[in-house]
């Protein structure tokens, strides 16, 4: 299969799964808007959702595919990672279940961590609620892991990434009837957030039925036996953990952002979650997308030591990457206003709002292109079983994140976090980089310099058209829904048009090389 039809499959159900979540916030906002109530809940469901993030979209799978692909396409075959899964199976679920024991317990402690400890009782013990209601999930999405990572090994890619889809339906179903509910009944804003609340674990149950059932279509049977720490086990467990913290240093950040939003007013929280919901459309349906899809490939061209094709793939991953990312990036910075009020504004969400959290999201998005090269470069140490190096990366990152919320939190509040994010995410990029380098393993050809460069050139070309278009369309964003509408299809038409027009005539693209992509045989 080749790199784009890969990334196709996992990116076109990764955006159906983003434009549900966007659907979600978009009602969110509207119900509930931006309060107390909404930054409890919000910040609730980080602490489930990171581990999400971080096992679902490659952390568990590069530990665990490897492991499992060398022994389901070795002499031992389906029976030796049927059997291989089911130790793993064994071992993790009891962890599992004793990690949620305890942090559920621990959960008012867990809060105050996270910087607050301060809120009014009846705020603190609503957050606290809704975390335990919650935690579950991550054992649920674990085990979804899991199977996704079986399914991936057998190039079975859509019910993994299409897991995400069922758990935004869910939600809305939720928000939804509790809209209902406030009219109709007279719940209270706090009495819609525990029903979310327990929406997430009800969604991890779907999720997790779901994927049971695809490994089964595709053979497999997992099945519990008596736990067993066999060397296969200790070798997945000493691999998987730095490689959640290596590749997970964006999620990381985000659970430190908590400490740092928890010391500005109220709504906070919701407004950088909002902003993140526009800022992950693009990197989820790219980064994650590539990530995933170059991995097995990788893995195939270091273990056999063909330089050429590891080469190949990473540049490919780079230059789809960036070919994508930078015109989004562009696009979302100037009309980050424009496009939050559309999709956010209305209800319980003021105009005063959206324009805060459009500016959040102008600054979050410069360092959307160091989001996604971080997805893009980190399964290239993996591939080669080194996973401490994107550790140290992550280290970096964290430090230099909080070193700067500290510089610019005072003077810049949460636009400041959003910044000092992005500045976190380019020290990624340069330290793994730096290291491809060094070591030999990559260096970036001339050839693809010349071409970002140009495609630099294209996006600030769209930039300035956008720049005009966003004017003239003053008016529209928040108006009726056919006039948000028709500014967004204009926005986002302009944008595709004079891109990708002037990427194709400068020589931004590569033709030879999309269309061998798109071809039928192995790149």
């Amino acid at each position: 299969m080749s790199l784009l039809k890969n990334v196709g499959t996992i990116g076109g159900l990764t955006m159906v799964s983003r434009v549900a979540g966007l659907a979600r916030e978009m009602i969110f906002s509207r119900v509930l808007g931006a309060n107390a109530v909404t930054d409890a809940w919000f910040q609730a469901f980080i602490i489930p959702n990171v581990f999400r993030r971080l096992f679902a979209e490659g952390a568990f799978s590069a530990a665990f595919v490897p492991m499992f692909s060398k022994r389901l396409h070795g002499d031992g075959g389906i029976e030796e990672a049927r059997s291989f899964s089911d130790d793993v199976l064994s071992v993790f679920l009891p962890v599992l279940i004793a990690v949620c024991a305890i942090m559920m317990l621990a959960m008012p402690l867990v809060i105050m961590a996270l910087g607050d400890g301060d809120s009014p009782p009846a705020d603190f013990a609503m957050e606290v609620d809704f975390a335990r209601i919650m935690f579950p999930y991550i054992l649920l999405v674990s085990l979804v892991t899991l199977f996704t990572g079986m399914l991936n090994s057998v190039s079975r890619f859509a019910p993994g990434a299409s897991f995400p889809i069922l758990l935004n339906l869910t939600l809305i179903a939720a928000l939804l009837f509790g809209d209902y509910a406030m009219a109709e009944w007279g719940w209270t804003t706090r009495q819609v957030g525990y029903s979310q609340a327990w929406a997430v674990t009800i969604g991890g149950v779907i999720q997790l039925a779901w994927l049971y059932y695809w490994t089964r279509v595709e053979g497999f049977r997992p099945k519990l036996l008596w736990p067993r720490i066999t060397p296969e086990v200790k070798r997945l467990s000493i691999i998987a953990l730095p490689a959640a913290i290596g590749g997970g240093a964006y999620q990381i950040n985000t659970l430190v952002q908590l400490y740092f939003l928890n010391r500005l007013d109220d709504g906070s929280i919701s407004y950088m979650n909002y902003a993140d919901r526009l800022n992950q459309l693009p990197l989820g349906i790219i980064g994650i997308a590539l990530s995933t899809a170059i991995l097995p490939t990788l893995s195939k061209f270091v273990g056999t030591k063909n330089r050429e094709g590891t080469d190949r793939v990473q540049s490919d991953a780079i230059e789809v990457a960036m070919l994508l990312t930078i015109p989004a990036a562009v696009a979302l910075a100037i009309c980050a206003v424009p496009f939050v009020t559309m999709i956010f504004q209305g209800g319980r969400f003021s105009l005063e709002q959206a324009d805060l959290t459009g500016r959040v999201v102008a600054a979050l998005v410069l360092g959307l292109p160091a989001y996604v090269l971080v997805k893009v470069l980190v399964p290239n140490f993996y591939a080669r079983s080194d996973t401490r190096t994107p550790v140290y990366a992550a280290f970096i990152s964290l430090a230099v994140f909080i070193a700067m919320n500290f510089v610019l939190l005072e003077d810049f509040g949460v636009v400041g976090v959003a910044f000092a994010s992005v500045i976190g995410a380019w020290i990624n990029v340069f330290y793994l980089y730096v290291v491809l380098v060094k070591r030999d393993y990559y260096t970036i050809p001339l050839k693809l310099v010349a071409r970002i460069g140009r495609q630099l050139v294209a996006a600030a070309a769209m930039g300035g058209a956008l720049w005009f278009a966003r004017d003239l369309l003053a008016g529209w964003y928040d108006a009726g829904l056919f006039a948000r509408a028709g500014a967004l299809i204009a926005l986002v038409a302009c944008s595709a048009v004079v891109y990708f027009g002037i990427a194709f005539a400068i020589g931004a693209i590569d033709r030879q090389r999309i269309r061998t992509l798109t071809s039928k045989k192995e790149p």
